[in-house]
């Protein structure tokens, strides 16, 4: 098998990971186990002797210490699977190789442009070679290219004992994409102290951040009966959750907020005549901000409700994940020593925040303190995904310069 940072990512993309929010099964698909014993496979090549699967769909493997002090353990964590959004399945990996400029048509479907006005980050990389899909799949560098640059990192530390380092942790998680990639995950076993997940976007940035994020499940019954006799009796759970819907305000929408902006955003709806249900995400910096958007979402529907006599509601609020940076703060070095990679690497590191969640939210909860460090992908979850080769080997050199940092400044 080839071993460059490339090579490795185009083999994890032909690989159908999706993963599936209506599945009760852990993992919630059982293809994303065929990536993962691919994943031991290449880990025992390179010498990582204790590389297993569990029964989860879980991925744990360990990198030895090499240097005599004690050094804390860390541990490098990306996802396998892709996102139910679009199709992960057939993909077909396309490389613009020495990309001059421009917008770039994908050959499976003429309709799909990666155009420069919606990925500006396009500018920086004249002469760099893009991969992309052939525009009927999505790529899956959200996040098989953190797996790559895990992967890759990690043979050359086995493979270059000169180079000084601490115990490292690799673990790579599934069902990510669904909110469910840390339920099961071992953190006994796994042993580490602090971590970095490898899902974030540009290359060189760093996020400290993430939204604190709920999620609400409003149940609708109506009164049903039969049309031909429903004057003054009808009440219709379908057109009752239509009306909650069209009275959302139009300014806290996914589409209409940008920067530290929370939204309320309905993901589900599904229902006939007498029951429906809706469901939503809601997305704020502050948990405060969350507290508030609810009670606005629920004021809704006691309004829509209140012309509706007869009928009746539930309304269910589910914690998913909340803001790192409570307990990144209190552990200032975990993106000190980040930025120092970074720039070790030859970028200037830039410090932001996430407009949603990785795994690190809850393992960093969970007693995990964990930053995000870019992978390098643009465009997730759509068939305009795109990735250079450049920014993949970027992220390797950081991990590398991450782990001898560890063991500098221990």
């Amino acid at each position: 098998m080839t071993d460059t940072v490339t090579d490795r990512f185009l083999r994890y993309v032909a690989i159908d990971t999706q993963s599936d929010p209506q599945s009760s099964m852990q993992p919630s698909t059982e293809k994303q186990k065929n990536l993962a014993r691919l994943l031991v496979e290449e880990l025992l090549a390179i010498g990582l002797t204790d590389a297993h699967l569990d029964e989860h769909g879980y991925v744990y493997a360990t990198i030895p210490s090499n240097v005599e002090k004690p050094v804390p353990v860390i541990c490098f964590c990306s996802h396998m699977d892709t996102a139910p959004d679009f199709t992960g399945t057939g993909v077909k990996p396309q490389i613009v190789r020495n990309y001059g400029g421009g917008d770039i048509r994908l050959s499976g479907d003429p309709r799909q442009v990666i155009r420069v006005s919606d990925n500006p980050e396009l500018g920086n990389q004249i002469g760099n070679d893009i991969i992309t899909t052939d525009g009927t799949t999505l790529l899956g560098a959200d996040d098989k290219a953190g797996l790559a640059e895990i992967m890759t990192a990690a043979k050359f530390l086995v493979d270059n004992p000169d180079v000084r380092h601490g115990t490292i942790k690799l673990l790579f998680t599934p069902d990510e994409e669904i909110g469910r990639g840390v339920d099961k995950v071992d953190l006994k076993k796994l042993g580490a102290e602090f971590g970095y997940t490898v899902d974030g976007e540009t290359a060189g940035h760093i996020e400290d951040e993430t939204f604190s994020a709920d999620g609400v499940e409003i149940t609708i019954q109506g009164v049903a009966i039969h049309p031909g006799f429903a004057k003054g009796k009808m009440k219709n759970a379908i057109k009752i959750a239509g009306a909650i819907i069209d009275r959302l305000p139009k300014d806290i929408a996914p589409e209409t907020t940008a920067d530290r902006d929370g939204f309320v955003h309905p993901i589900g709806v599904t229902g006939s005549m007498e029951k429906a249900t809706l469901g939503f995400i809601v997305r704020d910096f502050e948990e405060g901000g969350l507290a508030v958007k609810e009670a606005m979402l629920e004021d809704i529907v006691k309004t829509v409700m209140a012309n509706f006599p007869g009928s009746s509601y539930t309304f269910e609020v589910k914690q998913q994940y909340r803001n790192m940076k409570a307990i990144l703060d209190r552990h200032p070095e975990i993106v000190e020593n980040a930025m120092e990679a970074i720039r070790r690497a030859g970028m200037a590191p830039v410090r932001g925040s996430i407009r949603g969640g990785t795994d690190g939210s809850r393992l960093s909860y969970m007693g995990l303190p964990c930053a995000n460090i870019f992978a390098g992908g643009h465009a997730f979850h759509s068939p305009l995904e795109w990735i250079s080769r450049q920014d993949m080997e970027k992220s390797v050199r950081t991990l590398v310069e991450l782990a001898k940092i560890w063991a500098e400044r221990a």
